[in-house]
């Protein structure tokens, strides 16, 4: 049994909760979600709290039973308060900026790399090297995090490339004169 999927979820008070059979709609003061969950859950509301049980004893069911409620928990948080992945380009000559609803990052590649922002997320761009993504949904967050760092991942020699806050990288030793 999941230890995480026996804890109820509780609900603050400028959340809204909506179960429609499987389908579970959350809307709060920055904005809605919504997600359909397996049929092997039960999701369940009593004052101010969101239960989770499983249905049978099936081996899919025990493994959706602390998803479920993860995700049910992160669609409350997100919309109550919302996600933020911080990221830190390191390296001479890279730097960011937000144009429009897009991120150009300029990498030392001989190009300048542009990511289009997805809808609901916002960017913002400190001094020029500190990026901050923030947003609702926390697995789209951390994707467009992972989106970005993919542009130009650490190098253990020098260190440069793109990081999360507070990533330490094993850095290498180079070549050896004699």
């Amino acid at each position: 049994m999941s230890r995480i999927g026996k804890l109820s979820i509780k609900i603050p008070t400028k959340v809204e909760v909506k179960i429609d059979n499987q389908l579970i709609n959350v809307s709060g003061p920055h904005g809605k979600l919504s997600r359909k969950i397996s049929e092997l859950i039960h999701i369940t509301t009593e004052n101010d709290e969101i239960y989770v049980k499983i249905k049978n004893d099936s081996r899919e069911a025990r493994a959706l039973y602390g998803l479920s409620r993860t995700l049910i928990n992160n669609m409350v948080v997100g919309v109550s308060n919302k996600f933020e992945r911080r990221l830190e380009i390191k390296g001479v000559g890279y730097r960011s900026q937000v144009q429009g609803k897009d991120l150009i990052l300029n990498l030392g590649y001989s190009h300048p790399v542009i990511i289009p922002i997805p809808e609901g997320m916002n960017v913002a761009i400190e001094a020029n090297v500190n990026i901050l993504v923030t947003g609702i949904d926390k697995e789209a967050v951390g994707q467009l995090a992972a989106t970005i760092r993919s542009k130009r991942p650490p190098e253990p020699y020098k260190g440069k490339g793109i990081l999360y806050k507070g990533e330490v990288i094993k850095r290498k030793a180079g070549k050896s004169g004699k």
